[in-house]
C-alpha cells in the first residue's frame, strides 16, 4: 500500500476514478472534466486543487482530491475535500482510511483549521466509516448551489 502526492502521469487514473465516484453516486453523465481540463487544475501554473492517490501493486486504486479553503471566523485555512473514492476491490484495506490520514497530517503541517466535506444522505456505508474516524455532520447546515441556467442568469443581471 502506497499513498503519495498525484503526479501527471496519475491523471487518467484519476479522472476514471471520479467517473466511478459519479457512477457510484448514481450521476454517471455529470462528469464533464477532461484530462487537459484535470491536468490544468492540479498541475498548471495556477493549481486550484490537490490530489493524493493510493497505490496496491503499483496500480492506482483511491484518490482523494482536494483544495484550499477559508474560514473567516478562525481566520485560517482549512482543507475541502471534494472527492474520496477506493475501489470497491480495494476497501476494507485501509487505503480510504490512510488517505484522509495523509489529508489531515497534511492540513495540520499547513496550520489549518479543519478538514470537510460533503456526503449523500443516502450513502451509509460513508457516514459509517465518517463517523468511526471521528468526524461529525454540521446538522444546521445546508448547501446551497448555483450553477448552470440560474448561475448564468443572476451573473449576467
Amino acid at each position: 500500500m502506497t499513498i503519495r502526492p498525484a503526479t501527471p502521469a496519475d491523471i487518467s487514473a484519476i479522472l476514471q476514478l471520479i467517473r466511478d465516484l459519479a457512477a457510484y453516486e448514481r450521476e454517471p453523465d455529470a462528469v464533464k472534466v477532461t484530462v487537459a481540463g484535470l491536468t490544468a487544475t492540479l498541475f498548471g501554473p495556477t493549481p486550484s486543487a490537490e490530489a493524493i492517490v493510493a497505490e496496491l501493486a503499483g496500480a492506482v486504486v483511491g484518490v482523494a482530491l482536494f483544495f484550499t479553503n477559508f474560514s473567516t471566523w478562525s481566520g485560517r485555512n482549512g482543507i475541502y475535500l471534494e472527492d474520496l473514492y477506493v475501489r470497491p476491490e480495494a476497501r476494507g484495506t485501509g487505503l480510504g482510511k490512510a488517505l484522509l490520514q495523509r489529508l489531515a497530517a497534511l492540513a495540520v503541517a499547513r496550520g489549518c483549521a479543519r478538514v470537510e466535506w460533503s456526503v449523500l444522505d443516502w450513502n451509509a456505508p460513508a457516514i459509517d466509516f465518517y463517523r468511526s474516524l471521528g468526524a461529525v455532520p454540521k446538522e444546521e447546515w445546508t448547501v446551497y448551489r448555483l450553477d448552470g441556467d440560474a448561475l448564468a442568469r443572476f451573473g449576467a443581471a
